[in-house]
């Protein structure tokens, strides 16, 4: 089968690797589209501990082709979309030791056919397409419990979502949206704040402009949820714009470590921040039944062929919305 294999650090190919082998409890999935993350753009510069040669991807939406020993056949012809988790645990506040990401070390989405365990499935969501579906598994996890285990976002929230190009923001941005919250948006492109505003954020900031945070300080009554991945100084700015029992919840650090933060005013006005990555499968679950009764479409920027599938990580970092690649 045709799969994109890591075979060492920066270097990627589309290769030709053995149909696998079904294991007790597993499923074999004929991909029919496959989503881009940064996390793989990531893994091939060496950006990650411990990386090994593997076929990369963690998104995916397909058909079930066979089941293994001890796997229900109800399965077999139905479409899928794999969820990337493995080992989680039994906590479901936080990740086990042993919690991996599907597409390294576990051989990923981006091959004709994977073999998961059957608990790694949930049906297609209906109104998406088999491009949109596979779009929404990882960043739509990570925004899903950043928004709402972390967040506590509810139709009265107030909330900012900053750094809006990216996934895991966008899908932050359309859950909010769906519960009813007043959603506003910062983004360093007056094209891509303009977009979000026709997709219905209630106001935004271009972050370059030197008068961003007092544009957000004056848009009415304080935050009550920042959603954030960059960290570094903007963390401090983000942290004023915030009302008591304020939430930061951050899921990443693009731009490095904050130079400080002041203490003072987050215990005075009971300001919590709070770390979030991925979810656990409750989560995923409750993110699939969310997306399917609200009838979210995940925002996807380009769709190619799966002969270009190297050829799409380098676009990974300029698309506004998901890169699929169609099998």
């Amino acid at each position: 089968m045709k799969s994109l294999y890591l075979k060492a650090i920066g270097e990627v190919a589309l290769v030709e690797r053995p149909l696998p082998t079904l294991q007790p409890q597993q499923v074999l999935v004929r991909l029919q589209a496959a989503a881009y993350n940064r996390r793989d753009q990531w893994i091939r510069d060496g950006m990650y501990p411990a990386i090994e040669p593997a076929i990369l991807g963690s998104d995916g939406c397909g058909v079930v082709e066979a089941v293994g020993e001890s796997a229900n056949a109800y399965w077999i012809g139905k479409e899928v979309i794999i969820n990337p988790n493995n080992n989680w645990g039994s906590n479901p506040l936080h990740q086990s030791d042993a919690y991996h990401i599907l597409g390294m070390p576990t051989d990923g989405t981006f091959a004709e056919y994977i073999a998961v365990n059957e608990d790694r499935l949930a049906p297609k969501p209906a109104h998406l397409s088999a491009e949109e579906a596979a779009a929404l598994p990882l960043a739509g996890l990570t925004a899903y419990r950043a928004a709402f285990m972390q967040g506590g976002i509810s139709a009265e929230s107030k909330v900012l979502i900053s750094g809006v190009g990216g996934g895991v923001a966008q899908f932050a941005f359309l859950f909010a949206q769906s519960v009813g919250a007043e959603v506003w948006v910062t983004t360093g492109s007056d094209e891509k704040l303009a977009k979000m505003k026709d997709l219905g954020a209630a106001g935004g900031v271009n972050y370059r402009d030197e008068n961003w945070l007092k544009t957000l300080q004056k848009s009415g009554r304080a935050f009550d949820v920042v959603i954030d991945s960059a960290g570094g100084e903007t963390m401090a700015s983000l942290i004023k714009i915030l009302g008591r029992s304020g939430r930061l919840v951050f899921y990443g650090a693009t731009l490095g470590l904050p130079p400080k933060i002041d203490l003072y005013r987050m215990f005075f006005n009971q300001i919590r921040l709070q770390g979030s990555t991925m979810g656990n499968d409750q989560e995923f679950a409750d993110m699939v039944e969310l997306v399917s009764q609200k009838k979210i479409v995940p925002l996807v920027d380009e769709i190619l062929p799966f002969e270009n599938v190297v050829e799409g990580l380098d676009k990974i970092a300029t698309a506004f919305g998901k890169v699929v690649v169609r099998f």
